[in-house]
Protein backbone atom coordinates (compact mmCIF):
# COMPACT_ATOMS: atom_id res chain seq x y z
CA UNK A 1 0.00 0.00 0.00
CA UNK A 2 1.33 3.43 -0.87
CA UNK A 3 1.67 6.23 1.60
CA UNK A 4 -1.27 8.07 -0.03
CA UNK A 5 -3.55 5.20 0.66
CA UNK A 6 -2.70 5.02 4.33
CA UNK A 7 -4.45 7.03 7.10
CA UNK A 8 -1.71 9.56 6.91
CA UNK A 9 1.12 10.89 4.87
CA UNK A 10 4.41 12.64 5.24
CA UNK A 11 4.57 16.36 4.49
CA UNK A 12 7.51 18.09 2.98
CA UNK A 13 8.85 19.07 6.37
CA UNK A 14 8.83 15.47 7.39
CA UNK A 15 5.80 15.55 9.69
CA UNK A 16 3.29 12.84 9.48
CA UNK A 17 -0.14 13.99 8.50
CA UNK A 18 -2.89 11.78 9.70
CA UNK A 19 -6.51 11.67 8.79
CA UNK A 20 -7.29 12.97 12.29
CA UNK A 21 -5.52 16.28 11.63
CA UNK A 22 -5.92 16.65 7.90
CA UNK A 23 -8.72 19.10 6.97
CA UNK A 24 -11.57 17.57 5.14
CA UNK A 25 -12.55 20.77 3.36
CA UNK A 26 -11.03 24.17 2.46
CA UNK A 27 -13.14 25.96 5.11
CA UNK A 28 -12.03 23.60 7.78
CA UNK A 29 -8.47 24.21 6.73
CA UNK A 30 -8.62 27.87 7.67
CA UNK A 31 -10.21 27.25 11.13
CA UNK A 32 -7.78 27.37 14.10
CA UNK A 33 -6.66 24.06 15.34
CA UNK A 34 -8.30 22.90 18.53
CA UNK A 35 -6.22 21.90 21.51
CA UNK A 36 -6.33 18.28 22.24
CA UNK A 37 -8.79 17.39 25.01
CA UNK A 38 -7.24 15.75 28.00
CA UNK A 39 -8.78 12.57 29.09
CA UNK A 40 -11.19 12.98 32.06
CA UNK A 41 -9.90 11.86 35.43
CA UNK A 42 -11.75 9.35 37.44
CA UNK A 43 -14.10 10.44 40.34
CA UNK A 44 -11.99 8.55 42.86
CA UNK A 45 -8.90 10.48 41.90
CA UNK A 46 -10.79 13.78 42.24
CA UNK A 47 -12.01 12.88 45.74
CA UNK A 48 -8.49 12.04 46.81
CA UNK A 49 -7.21 15.38 45.51
CA UNK A 50 -9.93 17.35 47.39
CA UNK A 51 -9.22 15.48 50.62
CA UNK A 52 -5.53 16.27 50.41
CA UNK A 53 -6.31 20.01 49.89
CA UNK A 54 -8.53 20.15 52.97
CA UNK A 55 -5.86 18.40 54.99
CA UNK A 56 -3.30 20.96 53.89
CA UNK A 57 -5.73 23.76 54.93
CA UNK A 58 -6.33 22.23 58.35
CA UNK A 59 -2.64 21.70 58.78
CA UNK A 60 -1.98 25.34 57.99
CA UNK A 61 -4.58 26.48 60.49
CA UNK A 62 -3.15 24.26 63.18
CA UNK A 63 0.33 25.48 62.44
CA UNK A 64 -0.81 29.08 62.69
CA UNK A 65 -2.69 28.38 65.91
CA UNK A 66 0.35 26.69 67.36
CA UNK A 67 2.50 29.65 66.40
CA UNK A 68 0.02 32.02 68.06
CA UNK A 69 -0.07 29.87 71.18
CA UNK A 70 3.70 29.82 71.34
CA UNK A 71 3.78 33.60 70.90
CA UNK A 72 1.13 34.11 73.58
CA UNK A 73 2.93 31.77 75.93
CA UNK A 74 6.14 33.65 75.32
CA UNK A 75 4.49 36.99 75.93
CA UNK A 76 2.80 35.64 79.03
CA UNK A 77 6.09 34.40 80.39
CA UNK A 78 7.71 37.74 79.60
CA UNK A 79 4.89 39.73 81.19
CA UNK A 80 4.89 37.46 84.21
CA UNK A 81 8.61 37.89 84.60
CA UNK A 82 8.40 41.66 84.15
CA UNK A 83 5.36 41.89 86.40
CA UNK A 84 6.73 39.82 89.25
CA UNK A 85 10.42 40.67 89.28
CA UNK A 86 11.65 43.13 91.94
CA UNK A 87 11.47 46.77 90.93
CA UNK A 88 14.25 49.36 90.88
CA UNK A 89 13.48 51.02 94.23
CA UNK A 90 16.34 50.68 96.69
CA UNK A 91 14.40 52.44 99.47
CA UNK A 92 10.73 53.06 100.10
CA UNK A 93 9.36 56.12 98.31
CA UNK A 94 6.18 58.18 98.51
CA UNK A 95 4.63 59.27 95.22
CA UNK A 96 1.52 61.36 94.69
CA UNK A 97 -0.80 60.51 91.79
CA UNK A 98 -2.98 63.51 90.90
CA UNK A 99 -6.60 63.18 89.91
CA UNK A 100 -7.31 63.00 86.19
CA UNK A 101 -4.16 61.17 85.08
CA UNK A 102 -4.56 58.09 82.87
CA UNK A 103 -2.48 54.89 82.79
CA UNK A 104 0.15 56.31 80.41
CA UNK A 105 0.65 59.49 82.48
CA UNK A 106 0.75 57.50 85.72
CA UNK A 107 3.28 55.07 84.24
CA UNK A 108 5.48 57.97 83.11
CA UNK A 109 5.30 59.49 86.60
CA UNK A 110 6.22 56.20 88.24
CA UNK A 111 9.15 55.78 85.86
CA UNK A 112 10.41 59.33 86.60
CA UNK A 113 10.20 58.64 90.32
CA UNK A 114 12.16 55.42 89.92
CA UNK A 115 9.32 53.19 91.08
CA UNK A 116 9.27 51.21 87.80
CA UNK A 117 11.93 50.76 85.13
CA UNK A 118 9.75 50.44 82.02
CA UNK A 119 6.62 52.52 81.61
CA UNK A 120 5.43 50.60 78.56
CA UNK A 121 5.69 47.29 80.35
CA UNK A 122 3.47 48.78 83.05
CA UNK A 123 0.96 50.12 80.51
CA UNK A 124 0.89 46.83 78.57
CA UNK A 125 0.47 44.77 81.70
CA UNK A 126 -2.27 47.11 82.92
CA UNK A 127 -4.34 46.72 79.76
CA UNK A 128 -3.67 42.98 79.75
CA UNK A 129 -5.12 42.80 83.24
CA UNK A 130 -8.09 44.89 82.14
CA UNK A 131 -8.71 42.44 79.29
CA UNK A 132 -8.52 39.44 81.61
CA UNK A 133 -10.46 41.01 84.48
CA UNK A 134 -13.89 39.80 83.24
CA UNK A 135 -15.57 43.04 84.17
CA UNK A 136 -13.78 43.55 87.48
CA UNK A 137 -12.75 47.23 87.78
CA UNK A 138 -9.06 47.86 87.18
CA UNK A 139 -9.04 51.66 87.47
CA UNK A 140 -5.86 53.30 88.74
CA UNK A 141 -6.84 55.60 91.60
CA UNK A 142 -5.39 58.97 92.53
CA UNK A 143 -3.80 59.46 95.92
CA UNK A 144 -0.52 59.53 97.79
CA UNK A 145 1.16 56.13 97.92
CA UNK A 146 4.13 54.61 99.66
CA UNK A 147 5.92 52.02 97.51
CA UNK A 148 8.19 49.64 99.35
CA UNK A 149 11.79 48.84 98.46
CA UNK A 150 11.93 46.55 95.42
CA UNK A 151 8.18 46.76 94.78
CA UNK A 152 7.30 44.77 91.65
CA UNK A 153 5.02 45.96 88.86
CA UNK A 154 2.37 43.63 90.28
CA UNK A 155 2.63 45.21 93.73
CA UNK A 156 2.63 48.74 92.30
CA UNK A 157 -0.38 47.98 90.10
CA UNK A 158 -2.31 46.36 92.97
CA UNK A 159 -1.62 49.35 95.20
CA UNK A 160 -2.98 51.78 92.62
CA UNK A 161 -6.02 49.65 91.73
CA UNK A 162 -7.01 49.07 95.35
CA UNK A 163 -6.35 52.72 96.24
CA UNK A 164 -4.10 51.88 99.18
CA UNK A 165 -3.04 55.48 99.55
CA UNK A 166 -1.43 57.03 102.60
CA UNK A 167 -4.18 58.54 104.75
CA UNK A 168 -3.71 61.94 106.31
CA UNK A 169 -5.32 62.57 109.69
CA UNK A 170 -7.09 65.62 111.07
CA UNK A 171 -8.55 65.79 114.57
CA UNK A 172 -11.36 68.27 115.14
CA UNK A 173 -12.15 68.45 118.87
CA UNK A 174 -15.59 68.83 120.35
CA UNK A 175 -16.85 72.31 121.09
CA UNK A 176 -15.40 74.18 118.10
CA UNK A 177 -17.68 76.47 116.15
CA UNK A 178 -18.23 75.86 112.45
CA UNK A 179 -16.10 78.91 111.62
CA UNK A 180 -13.24 77.54 113.72
CA UNK A 181 -13.49 74.15 112.00
CA UNK A 182 -13.39 75.82 108.57
CA UNK A 183 -10.24 77.68 109.63
CA UNK A 184 -8.56 74.40 110.53
CA UNK A 185 -9.59 72.80 107.26
CA UNK A 186 -8.24 75.76 105.30
CA UNK A 187 -4.93 75.51 107.16
CA UNK A 188 -4.45 71.80 106.38
CA UNK A 189 -2.14 71.53 103.35
CA UNK A 190 -3.18 67.94 102.67
CA UNK A 191 -6.63 69.14 101.62
CA UNK A 192 -7.48 70.89 98.38
CA UNK A 193 -10.06 73.35 97.11
CA UNK A 194 -12.28 75.89 98.82
CA UNK A 195 -15.31 75.56 101.08
CA UNK A 196 -18.41 77.05 99.52
CA UNK A 197 -19.76 78.52 102.77
CA UNK A 198 -19.48 78.11 106.53
CA UNK A 199 -21.76 75.22 107.49
CA UNK A 200 -24.63 75.81 109.94
CA UNK A 201 -23.58 75.80 113.57
CA UNK A 202 -23.74 72.36 115.12
CA UNK A 203 -24.02 70.53 111.80
CA UNK A 204 -20.48 69.06 111.86
CA UNK A 205 -19.53 66.02 113.91
CA UNK A 206 -16.21 66.51 115.72
CA UNK A 207 -13.96 63.49 115.28
CA UNK A 208 -10.62 62.33 113.89
CA UNK A 209 -10.98 62.09 110.13
CA UNK A 210 -8.66 60.20 107.78
CA UNK A 211 -8.44 61.11 104.12
CA UNK A 212 -6.23 60.83 101.07
CA UNK A 213 -3.96 63.73 100.26
CA UNK A 214 -5.61 66.09 97.82
CA UNK A 215 -9.14 65.39 99.04
CA UNK A 216 -11.51 68.31 98.54
CA UNK A 217 -12.18 70.38 101.66
CA UNK A 218 -15.83 70.62 100.68
CA UNK A 219 -15.96 66.84 100.38
CA UNK A 220 -14.69 66.48 103.95
CA UNK A 221 -17.22 69.06 105.18
CA UNK A 222 -20.01 67.13 103.47
CA UNK A 223 -18.76 63.97 105.13
CA UNK A 224 -18.77 65.61 108.57
CA UNK A 225 -22.32 66.86 108.04
CA UNK A 226 -23.51 63.43 106.97
CA UNK A 227 -21.88 61.84 110.02
CA UNK A 228 -23.57 64.34 112.36
CA UNK A 229 -26.98 63.80 110.78
CA UNK A 230 -26.61 60.03 110.96
CA UNK A 231 -25.50 60.00 114.60
CA UNK A 232 -28.11 62.52 115.73
CA UNK A 233 -30.88 60.54 114.02
CA UNK A 234 -29.76 57.29 115.63
CA UNK A 235 -29.59 58.84 119.12
CA UNK A 236 -32.94 60.58 118.68
CA UNK A 237 -34.53 57.17 118.19
CA UNK A 238 -33.01 56.06 121.52
CA UNK A 239 -33.89 59.20 123.47
CA UNK A 240 -35.29 59.20 126.97
CA UNK A 241 -39.02 59.67 127.32
CA UNK A 242 -40.57 62.96 128.51
CA UNK A 243 -37.68 65.21 127.52
CA UNK A 244 -38.61 68.91 127.31
CA UNK A 245 -37.31 69.07 123.72
CA UNK A 246 -39.43 68.29 120.70
CA UNK A 247 -37.00 67.79 117.81
CA UNK A 248 -33.48 66.62 116.95
CA UNK A 249 -32.62 70.25 116.17
CA UNK A 250 -33.50 71.31 119.73
CA UNK A 251 -31.48 68.39 121.07
CA UNK A 252 -28.48 69.65 119.10
CA UNK A 253 -28.88 73.14 120.59
CA UNK A 254 -28.95 71.82 124.16
CA UNK A 255 -26.10 69.40 123.47
CA UNK A 256 -23.94 72.30 122.30
CA UNK A 257 -24.48 74.04 125.66
CA UNK A 258 -23.64 70.85 127.55
CA UNK A 259 -20.51 70.50 125.40
CA UNK A 260 -19.27 73.97 126.34
CA UNK A 261 -20.07 73.57 130.03
CA UNK A 262 -17.87 70.58 130.82
CA UNK A 263 -15.01 68.70 129.27
CA UNK A 264 -15.46 65.63 131.45
CA UNK A 265 -17.30 62.75 129.85
CA UNK A 266 -18.20 61.21 133.22
CA UNK A 267 -20.35 64.16 134.26
CA UNK A 268 -21.94 65.26 131.00
CA UNK A 269 -25.15 63.38 131.74
CA UNK A 270 -25.44 65.21 135.11
CA UNK A 271 -24.80 68.59 133.50
CA UNK A 272 -27.43 67.72 130.90
CA UNK A 273 -29.81 66.72 133.69
CA UNK A 274 -29.44 70.16 135.31
CA UNK A 275 -30.52 71.90 132.11
CA UNK A 276 -33.30 69.39 131.42
CA UNK A 277 -34.64 69.85 134.96
CA UNK A 278 -34.52 73.63 134.57
CA UNK A 279 -36.40 73.48 131.28
CA UNK A 280 -39.07 71.33 132.91
CA UNK A 281 -39.46 73.95 135.66
CA UNK A 282 -39.44 76.85 133.15
CA UNK A 283 -36.22 78.15 134.72
CA UNK A 284 -33.74 80.03 132.59
CA UNK A 285 -30.64 78.05 131.70
CA UNK A 286 -28.23 80.89 132.61
CA UNK A 287 -25.22 79.48 130.78
CA UNK A 288 -22.16 81.69 130.38
CA UNK A 289 -21.12 80.18 127.01
CA UNK A 290 -24.41 81.40 125.55
CA UNK A 291 -23.47 84.95 126.57
CA UNK A 292 -20.15 84.65 124.76
CA UNK A 293 -21.70 83.23 121.59
CA UNK A 294 -24.27 86.00 121.54
CA UNK A 295 -21.44 88.55 121.59
CA UNK A 296 -18.87 87.04 119.21
CA UNK A 297 -20.71 84.30 117.32
CA UNK A 298 -18.51 81.80 115.53
CA UNK A 299 -15.33 83.51 116.69
CA UNK A 300 -15.69 81.38 119.79
CA UNK A 301 -13.62 83.35 122.30
CA UNK A 302 -14.52 86.62 123.95
CA UNK A 303 -10.90 87.43 124.75
CA UNK A 304 -11.76 89.00 128.10
CA UNK A 305 -13.74 88.22 131.25
CA UNK A 306 -17.53 88.39 131.20
CA UNK A 307 -18.86 91.64 132.66
CA UNK A 308 -22.11 92.54 134.34
CA UNK A 309 -23.02 94.44 131.18
CA UNK A 310 -22.54 91.23 129.21
CA UNK A 311 -24.82 89.32 131.55
CA UNK A 312 -27.49 92.00 131.37
CA UNK A 313 -27.10 92.47 127.62
CA UNK A 314 -29.94 91.22 125.49
CA UNK A 315 -28.98 88.93 122.62
CA UNK A 316 -30.94 86.04 121.11
CA UNK A 317 -28.44 83.67 122.72
CA UNK A 318 -28.09 85.07 126.26
CA UNK A 319 -29.85 82.46 128.39
CA UNK A 320 -29.68 84.83 131.36
CA UNK A 321 -32.15 87.00 129.47
CA UNK A 322 -34.20 84.60 127.34
CA UNK A 323 -36.45 81.73 128.27
CA UNK A 324 -35.78 78.29 126.88
CA UNK A 325 -33.17 77.48 124.27
CA UNK A 326 -31.15 79.77 121.98
CA UNK A 327 -32.18 79.79 118.30
CA UNK A 328 -29.21 77.68 117.13
CA UNK A 329 -26.38 75.60 118.62
CA UNK A 330 -23.44 77.56 119.97
CA UNK A 331 -20.80 75.03 118.85
CA UNK A 332 -20.47 71.60 117.27
CA UNK A 333 -21.13 69.05 120.02
CA UNK A 334 -19.58 65.61 120.00
CA UNK A 335 -21.12 62.20 120.40
CA UNK A 336 -20.84 62.13 124.19
CA UNK A 337 -22.64 65.45 124.66
CA UNK A 338 -25.44 64.48 122.26
CA UNK A 339 -25.91 61.13 123.96
CA UNK A 340 -25.92 62.73 127.42
CA UNK A 341 -28.47 65.33 126.34
CA UNK A 342 -30.88 62.73 125.01
CA UNK A 343 -30.30 60.41 127.97
CA UNK A 344 -29.56 62.64 130.98
CA UNK A 345 -28.90 61.31 134.46
CA UNK A 346 -31.93 60.65 136.64
CA UNK A 347 -31.34 63.44 139.17
CA UNK A 348 -33.16 66.46 140.57
CA UNK A 349 -30.10 68.71 140.34
CA UNK A 350 -30.66 72.37 139.47
CA UNK A 351 -27.17 73.80 140.13
CA UNK A 352 -23.51 72.95 139.69
CA UNK A 353 -20.23 74.64 140.60
CA UNK A 354 -16.55 73.70 140.35
CA UNK A 355 -15.44 71.34 143.12
CA UNK A 356 -11.67 71.77 142.88
CA UNK A 357 -11.00 68.36 141.35
CA UNK A 358 -11.59 69.34 137.75
CA UNK A 359 -15.26 68.46 137.97
CA UNK A 360 -18.37 69.99 139.48
CA UNK A 361 -20.43 69.75 142.65
CA UNK A 362 -24.13 69.33 141.87
CA UNK A 363 -26.95 70.54 144.07
CA UNK A 364 -30.70 70.06 144.18
CA UNK A 365 -31.47 73.25 146.08
CA UNK A 366 -30.06 76.67 146.76
CA UNK A 367 -28.81 75.84 150.26
CA UNK A 368 -26.69 72.96 149.02
CA UNK A 369 -25.43 75.07 146.15
CA UNK A 370 -24.34 77.96 148.38
CA UNK A 371 -22.42 75.50 150.55
CA UNK A 372 -20.69 74.15 147.45
CA UNK A 373 -19.85 77.70 146.36
CA UNK A 374 -18.33 78.43 149.78
CA UNK A 375 -16.21 75.30 149.54
CA UNK A 376 -15.01 76.34 146.09
CA UNK A 377 -13.96 79.74 147.49
CA UNK A 378 -11.87 78.05 150.16
CA UNK A 379 -10.14 75.95 147.53
CA UNK A 380 -9.38 79.02 145.42
CA UNK A 381 -8.08 80.94 148.45
CA UNK A 382 -5.81 78.07 149.46
CA UNK A 383 -4.45 77.79 145.93
CA UNK A 384 -3.63 81.51 145.89
CA UNK A 385 -1.83 81.29 149.22
CA UNK A 386 0.23 78.33 148.06
CA UNK A 387 1.10 80.15 144.88
CA UNK A 388 2.12 83.24 146.87
CA UNK A 389 4.35 81.20 149.20
CA UNK A 390 5.99 79.49 146.24
CA UNK A 391 7.01 82.87 144.85
CA UNK A 392 7.11 83.89 141.19
CA UNK A 393 7.47 81.02 138.78
CA UNK A 394 10.69 80.57 136.87
CA UNK A 395 10.51 81.73 133.24
CA UNK A 396 10.71 78.18 131.95
CA UNK A 397 8.37 76.61 134.47
CA UNK A 398 4.84 75.62 133.64
CA UNK A 399 2.00 77.71 135.07
CA UNK A 400 0.08 76.32 138.01
CA UNK A 401 -3.09 74.78 136.66
CA UNK A 402 -6.40 76.10 137.87
CA UNK A 403 -8.24 73.78 140.19
CA UNK A 404 -11.45 72.88 138.50
CA UNK A 405 -13.62 74.78 136.11
CA UNK A 406 -15.00 78.19 136.79
CA UNK A 407 -18.49 78.50 138.19
CA UNK A 408 -20.52 78.08 135.08
CA UNK A 409 -24.11 78.12 133.94
CA UNK A 410 -26.86 78.52 136.47
CA UNK A 411 -24.51 80.89 138.28
CA UNK A 412 -25.25 84.60 138.47
CA UNK A 413 -22.37 86.77 139.72
CA UNK A 414 -22.95 88.99 142.70
CA UNK A 415 -23.33 92.69 141.82
CA UNK A 416 -20.05 94.62 141.37
CA UNK A 417 -19.05 97.38 143.80
CA UNK A 418 -20.59 100.79 143.31
CA UNK A 419 -19.19 102.64 140.34
CA UNK A 420 -17.80 99.50 138.72
CA UNK A 421 -19.10 97.88 135.55
CA UNK A 422 -17.17 94.64 135.80
CA UNK A 423 -16.66 91.80 138.22
CA UNK A 424 -13.03 91.39 137.30
CA UNK A 425 -11.16 94.65 137.82
CA UNK A 426 -8.15 94.00 140.00
CA UNK A 427 -8.12 97.60 141.26
CA UNK A 428 -11.21 96.96 143.40
CA UNK A 429 -12.04 94.13 145.81
CA UNK A 430 -13.61 91.45 143.64
CA UNK A 431 -16.72 89.61 144.66
CA UNK A 432 -16.92 85.88 144.21
CA UNK A 433 -19.48 84.31 141.95
CA UNK A 434 -22.58 83.33 143.90
CA UNK A 435 -25.79 81.87 142.59
CA UNK A 436 -29.11 82.39 144.32
CA UNK A 437 -31.96 81.63 141.98
CA UNK A 438 -35.67 81.62 142.50
CA UNK A 439 -36.69 78.20 141.26
CA UNK A 440 -40.04 79.51 140.14
CA UNK A 441 -38.90 81.87 137.39
CA UNK A 442 -35.13 81.82 137.42
CA UNK A 443 -34.86 85.44 138.54
CA UNK A 444 -31.88 86.47 140.66
CA UNK A 445 -32.25 87.04 144.39
CA UNK A 446 -28.56 87.65 144.98
CA UNK A 447 -28.78 90.37 147.64
CA UNK A 448 -28.18 88.07 150.59
CA UNK A 449 -25.23 86.36 148.93
CA UNK A 450 -23.84 89.69 147.77
CA UNK A 451 -23.86 91.01 151.35
CA UNK A 452 -21.90 88.03 152.59
CA UNK A 453 -19.51 88.28 149.68
CA UNK A 454 -18.95 91.98 150.26
CA UNK A 455 -18.09 91.33 153.90
CA UNK A 456 -15.57 88.70 152.88
CA UNK A 457 -14.08 90.99 150.24
CA UNK A 458 -13.69 93.82 152.77
CA UNK A 459 -11.59 91.72 155.13
CA UNK A 460 -7.99 93.04 155.30
CA UNK A 461 -6.43 89.68 154.54
CA UNK A 462 -8.78 88.75 151.74
CA UNK A 463 -6.87 88.77 148.44
CA UNK A 464 -8.84 89.44 145.28
CA UNK A 465 -10.20 86.41 143.46
CA UNK A 466 -8.69 85.53 140.10
CA UNK A 467 -10.36 86.87 137.02
CA UNK A 468 -13.45 85.12 135.78
CA UNK A 469 -12.62 83.58 132.41
CA UNK A 470 -14.67 82.10 129.64
CA UNK A 471 -14.83 78.32 129.78
CA UNK A 472 -13.08 77.68 126.49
Amino acid sequence: MSKRQSNGGIDRDGTVETSRTRPRSPSEAIEPARAPVRPRKSAKRQRTRKASGFARFVSGIMTLALAVMVAVAGLTLWFTHEFEKPGPLTVSRTVGVPRGEGPIEIAARLEREGVISNRWAFVASHYARVAMSRGKPQHLKAGEYEFKKGASLAAVHATLVEGKSILSKLTLPEGLTSAQIVERLQADENLDGEIAEIPPEGSLLPDTYRFSKGMSRQELVDRMRAEQQRFLASMWEKRQADLPISSPEQALVLASIVEKETGRADERDRVAAVFVNRLKKNMRLQSDPTIIYGLVGGKGSLGRPITRADIDGKTPYNTYQINGLPPTPICNPGRSAIEATLNPAATSDLYFVADGSGGHAFSQNLKEHNAAVANWRKIEKQAREEEKEAGPAAPDSAPIPTTGAQTRAVSIPAPPPAGSDTLDKAAKPQLPTVTTLNAGNGASTAAKAATAAAAEAAAPDAPPLPQRKPKR
